[in-house]
């Protein structure tokens, strides 16, 4: 297992070409620490683990790593399925100016075209995420101020996976000093 930096992951992430809206996670608090855990994976790709913290509101940090090469029927249970209520996305900038020109028409054509007709909450989602072009989409169990039970079953699952990445972002959390009240 290699760790790796957090934003590394997301970049391999959206530069894959796999199915973007077969993706699904689950996150929430870190276990006994600062930061968030989560996990998200694709059938065919595998399983990823995060473990990320904010620095200051504009600085996010963290570490990961690939944990599973796929996803297979032990880890399919404990990824949400279509029917949970959270979602999540990842996004890449756009390459220029044109290609931002061009997203923003096909966001506002498919807001027009779902503002004109009745839609379904998921199916607004999915075409807003194609319209922008996300490489990674889908549902999501995240809990804000606590951990779904999946994200503990997750990390007993790979529990050395869980041990060294933690061990990396205390290192980090560290260096970075942010683990002291301000003076």
């Amino acid at each position: 297992m290699r760790v790796r930096d957090w934003d590394d992951i997301l970049a391999d992430v959206a530069s894959d070409s796999t199915d973007p809206d077969g993706w699904r996670a689950v996150a929430g608090s870190r276990r006994g620490g600062l930061g968030e855990d989560l996990y998200f994976g694709h059938p065919s790709v595998g399983l990823y683990h995060l473990k990320t913290y904010a620095k200051n509101p504009r600085d996010l940090r963290g570490v990961g790593a690939q944990v599973a090469r796929k996803v297979d029927d032990d880890l399919d249970p404990l990824l949400p399925d279509a029917e949970s209520d959270g979602r999540f996305a990842v996004r890449s900038a756009p390459e220029d100016e044109d290609h931002a020109e061009e997203m923003a028409t096909r966001l506002t054509e498919t807001l027009r075209v779902h503002a004109e007709a009745p839609t379904d909450p998921d199916h607004l989602f999915e075409d807003v995420m194609e319209a922008v072009e996300s490489p990674a989409f889908g549902p999501m169990e995240y809990e804000f101020d606590g951990r779904p039970d999946e994200l503990d079953e997750l990390s007993d699952t790979f529990e050395e996976a869980e041990e060294l990445l933690t061990s990396e972002l205390d290192d980090l959390i560290e260096d970075d000093d942010v683990d002291r009240g301000f003076h």
